[in-house]
């Protein structure tokens, strides 16, 4: 048999390991082409979604409203609650409440209004947070809404809130759907509710910072 020579031989292999080496190189160059398989497979693949940052907490600051000396009251008379007058502790409108509405007066005559009397309580122990640049000291006058009859002609009944008698515990419920201490003008009144509705009768002083602590937790007002 006849068998080729090492001169025959050489070129042939020569040939073979020229075009090995010419496919590894054009494998090692496809894989990274950004046509190739592996980098279709890379961009087509689900990125990871980055964890959703939480928006900051929003504050509603609710300005006091403006006296206005064309209404004709007193500079520190009780007066309508405007219906865009947000409650500086809640956030809320105390107009679409008007049954518990509540609010203070200014000395430049200013007034703030609450959506009911836990929302004025809570104020009262820390103005400064709820409208920043006042303080308890620069309040005047203090109203809260009769609950015998917050609608009387029609109008809104305001009464002295230092003077007032509130029901803690009874089945009614205020805008936050929770106790917010109904007002009466007399402690007969507020005990004859408190008959009817279960309760117990407080004045203005007995109304300390733990039972408004204790409502506030419950009915979830906040300042928001």
């Amino acid at each position: 048999m006849h068998m080729p020579d090492d001169s025959m031989m050489a070129p042939q292999r020569r040939r073979r390991l020229l075009a090995l080496g010419l496919l590894t190189g054009l494998a090692a160059l496809g894989a990274s082409a950004p046509w190739s398989l592996p980098a279709m497979r890379s961009t087509l693949a689900p990125q990871a979604t980055p964890a959703a940052v939480p928006e900051p907490d929003v504050c509603i600051v609710a300005p006091p409203t403006r006296y206005d000396p064309a209404s004709g009251l007193a500079p520190t008379a009780a007066r309508a609650v405007p219906s865009d007058a947000r409650c500086p502790v809640c956030g809320m409108f105390p107009a679409r409440a008007p049954e518990w509405a509540a609010q203070v007066i200014f000395k430049n005559g200013d007034a703030q209004f609450f959506d009911s009397p836990l929302s004025l309580f809570m104020y009262l122990r820390d103005v400064a947070r709820y409208s920043p640049g006042r303080s308890a000291g620069s309040i005047v006058a203090h109203y809260v809404t009769d609950a015998t009859t917050p609608m009387a002609g029609g109008q809104t009944r305001w009464i002295d809130a230092l003077g007032a008698y509130y029901v803690h515990g009874s089945s009614a419920k205020g805008p936050m759907r929770a106790g917010n201490l109904p007002a009466f003008a007399s402690r007969e009144a507020a005990q004859a509710f408190a008959a009817r509705r279960g309760g117990t009768v407080l004045a203005f002083g007995a109304i300390d910072a733990a039972l408004v602590a204790q409502l506030a937790g419950s009915g979830g007002h906040g300042h928001h």
